[in-house]
């Protein structure tokens, strides 16, 4: 038995999107690998088509005109804006050595997006964890990302204003923007295919083992397709990660809760972004406000990811196009992956839930896109070039990317509709706040409906959950601790546990309350036949064990010792054996009351007793001498007198057993 350090490692300060090293039985582990995308809030648009408004915005000089940052800064409303390919904020790289990372274990497919930055420029060598589902739709959202950057390359690189005493100066939210010198434009094809190729496949409840010392084993998460929870765990200590999980019935699996219980550390991340907007309400609020504006005239403009959310939407839209008479209004989903991602969703049988299962072999799609297709009511495009120019008819729908209005289609139909207040954009996916992602378009007349729909966890279902399975401690980020800036006065908005959440931020390292750890050990057939038991009480038997511990692997095996070289010699002599037999062993306890009659009986009468925390101390006054009694031992102290000493060892002695 002995104490183990386990160390936690916080490198991305975003609740939602985790990265985190755990360092566990000699193994270090990767927890996901998110990027954030946020900062890219912070940039100009990249237009598909030259806009005449955007190169007419005019630059920055400070009002004492120290400062000129003209060709890096643009005005629009009142804000200020980077002119300049858009940047991502990386996990924390300084905190630890990540080439020591021997695996990385990714949740869900937006949970994987900082992959290339790792694999690819720390000296990783290790080896990364995923379901299929996560690792194919992963490759089509990092393709997507790549193609929205390179059809619009911009040459100039803007990095004076990330000088620490001008950033100071800029005005707010570049002022407030963290990390800025660790930006970094986006990765290249190349980068993203040789971090895929470092991934291996696992599925639901798979167990792999790592160097013997670590079990890891996917769960479902209830949250996208493929999404997984993970489970890490030693013979002795079990860790659970939980990332990103829901427990409304939609297209996935349904979480799997009951592995998660007997977990000594449960680590929590990514809930809800929206905890007070309901999934089911904000589908029908989006449904309204298309059918509204379809009616009037007007188009509606549907900034979405390729995967994901966008499934639910065209499903929705599938069950009310009817009723609604949308019948003969277009939808067109825009986006480079587009086609796969829609062919995906169909493929991916095993992993959806019962209901969506047992349709692959009716046989019919699982999800009613197919329909739409074939029916010509949704068409899909890689881009809005080529066959979309040519069957492109008014009034209709587009789901197209990037939710952060940033690049992509998206930024194409803001310019060409946001002149009309007949047309309406719909915010879905709650990543970005709306009106930052709106600001470098304003004025802008088009209407704008925000209608977040988030499925993973709230705090009510956190709690619940955390009420069956639970773990010893939690650890989730600082903001689950207290209640959301915007509503301080919303209790219900945090998480209440006890014992409280061990909360983190970013590059802070935590170190998890094991309190003991336990080696288990293997024992050889032939030195098991060789041991003989004795027993203590019914039930439990103990024997001696005089053995060599060999340890390979994380593996410990006890082995016969071997017997000792038998030395030649021309003369025999005698030699003194090393070392006798070894001293018994002792157990019991010395119980205090007929310790105290047995020492009256032999003389020892002026007995004080003091009541410790591990035990008692008996002090003989007559003879100034100490015993103290404790759970795990006994101590005589008594100055010269050797023969008192010795009674009082064979008075213990009798009240313990000699294994």
């Amino acid at each position: 038995k002995k104490l183990i350090l386990v160390f936690l490692y916080c490198l991305s300060g975003h609740p939602t999107l985790p990265c985190n090293v755990l360092k566990f039985k000699s193994t270090t582990i990767m927890l996901d690998c998110a990027l954030d995308t946020t900062s890219v809030l912070n940039y100009l648009p990249l237009p598909l088509v030259h806009s005449p408004r955007l190169s007419k915005l005019p630059g920055w000089i400070s009002k004492d005109g120290t400062i000129n940052l003209e060709k890096e800064l643009k005005e629009c409303a009142g804000r200020l804006f980077v002119d300049s390919q858009p940047e991502f904020c990386l996990p924390e790289k300084e905190l630890l050595d990540l080439s020591t990372i021997d695996v990385i274990l990714i949740s869900n497919y937006h949970c994987m997006m900082a992959l290339p930055y790792i694999t690819e420029h720390t000296g990783f060598t290790g080896t990364v964890y995923a379901t299929e589902p996560t690792l194919q739709i992963g490759r089509l959202l990092m393709e997507e990302l790549v193609k929205f950057m390179e059809r619009v390359p911009k040459a100039q690189s803007a990095t004076c204003w990330k000088n620490k005493e001008i950033q100071r100066m800029l005005p707010g939210p570049l002022k407030d923007a963290v990390e800025v010198w660790t930006w970094k434009r986006c990765y290249s094809m190349q980068e993203v295919n040789s971090a895929l190729s470092k991934v291996q496949l696992v599925g639901y409840s798979q167990k792999v083992e790592l160097f013997g010392a670590v079990q890891i084993s996917p769960l479902s998460s209830g949250y996208s397709l493929g999404s997984s929870n993970w489970i890490i765990q030693s013979h002795h200590e079990k860790v659970s990660y939980v990332s990103g999980s829901s427990l409304l019935t939609t297209h996935p699996q349904p979480m799997d809760q009951s592995s998660l219980k007997n977990s000594d550390v449960l680590i929590l991340t990514g809930l809800t972004q929206m905890p007070t907007a309901n999934p089911d309400g904000m589908l029908g609020e989006f449904c309204s406000n298309l059918a509204m504006t379809i009616r009037a005239g007007g188009n509606v403009l549907v900034p979405c990811y390729s995967s994901g959310v966008i499934y639910d939407l065209l499903e929705c839209l599938y069950q009310f196009i009817d009723s609604a008479n949308l019948g003969t209004t277009p939808f067109y989903f825009i986006s480079p992956v587009a086609n796969s991602s829609l062919e995906f969703s169909q493929i991916f049988a095993e992993w959806l839930c019962h209901n969506k299962q047992t349709k692959v072999y009716l046989p019919e799609p699982p999800f009613p896109h197919a329909e739409l297709i074939q029916t010509n009511k949704l068409k899909h495009y890689p881009s809005i070039h080529g066959d979309f120019s040519s069957d492109f008819k008014q009034p209709c729908v587009v789901f197209t990317g990037h939710p952060s209005l940033r690049f992509g289609d998206v930024v194409h139909f803001m310019e060409l509709w946001g002149k009309s207040n007949l047309n309406t954009i719909i915010f879905t996916e709650p990543d970005f706040s709306y009106l930052d992602a709106l600001a470098p378009y304003q004025p802008l007349a088009m209407k704008c409906v925000y209608c977040p729909i988030d499925t993973r966890l709230n705090f009510h279902q956190v709690s619940k959950l955390l009420k069956e399975v639970q773990p010893l401690h939690v650890v989730c980020p600082d903001q689950y601790t207290q209640p959301p800036p915007s509503q301080s006065h919303r209790s219900d908005l945090m998480l209440e546990l006890q014992p409280p959440p061990m909360p983190y931020r970013r590059c802070s390292v935590l170190n998890l309350p094991f309190r003991r750890c336990y080696e288990r050990v293997y024992i050889l057939p032939e030195l098991a036949n060789s041991l003989v038991p004795s027993e203590l009480k019914p039930g439990v038997s103990v024997a001696n064990v005089s053995a060599i511990l060999h340890s390979k692997d994380n593996k410990h095996t006890l082995q016969v010792t071997p017997a000792p070289p038998s030395k030649k010699r021309k003369r025999v002599v005698e030699e003194p054996p090393v070392g006798g037999a070894p001293k018994p062993l002792l157990s019991g306890a010395v119980p205090l009351e007929p310790f105290l009659a047995t020492l009256q009986k032999h003389g020892i009468t002026e007995v004080k007793v003091e009541e410790t925390t591990d035990g008692h101390i008996l002090h003989l006054q007559a003879e100034d001498t100490l015993i103290q009694l404790e759970e795990d031992g006994t101590h005589i102290v008594c100055d010269n007198n050797e023969p008192l000493r010795t009674t009082i060892r064979d008075l213990v002695l009798r009240f313990l057993q000699k294994l």
